[in-house]
């Protein structure tokens, strides 16, 4: 069983700044992509921010400048680093993981590739 656990969301101010952690637990024997996603209510889930095993990153448009993402593959973790907050970034934020897990069967090892999410924590923006 993979699950993957995410911490720090809360209320944020405007112009202020908070960390996203999201650690994935478990059998896991791998991660590949790992990123963040947000979704408002009303609306549709959308890309935040992604990364690669490489560390090669994508940000959505309308965080580019403000947020960035990193990994610590060691600890099995992505995080999400939000500065100069604003309102429209109020949302759910999911993190998500592209996680090879294993198991065993009477000492026969099985694996299998399947992207995994978060419960989701809620970020609210507002002073």
């Amino acid at each position: 069983q993979v699950q993957l656990v995410e911490s720090g969301g809360g209320l944020g101010q405007p112009g202020g700044s908070l960390r996203l952690s999201c650690t994935a637990s478990g059998s896991v024997l791998s991660i590949g992509d790992m990123g963040w996603y947000r979704q408002a209510p009303g609306k549709q889930r959308e890309v935040v921010a992604t990364i690669s095993t490489d560390n090669t990153t994508h940000l959505a448009d309308a965080v580019k400048g403000r947020f960035t993402i990193s990994r610590d593959n060691a600890k099995n973790t992505v995080i999400l680093q939000m500065n100069s907050l604003k309102p429209e970034d109020t949302s759910v934020y999911y993190c998500n993981a592209d996680v090879t897990a294993y198991w065993d069967v009477d000492d026969v090892f099985h694996f299998k590739r399947s992207h995994y999410w978060g419960q989701g924590t809620q970020v609210t923006v507002s002073s």
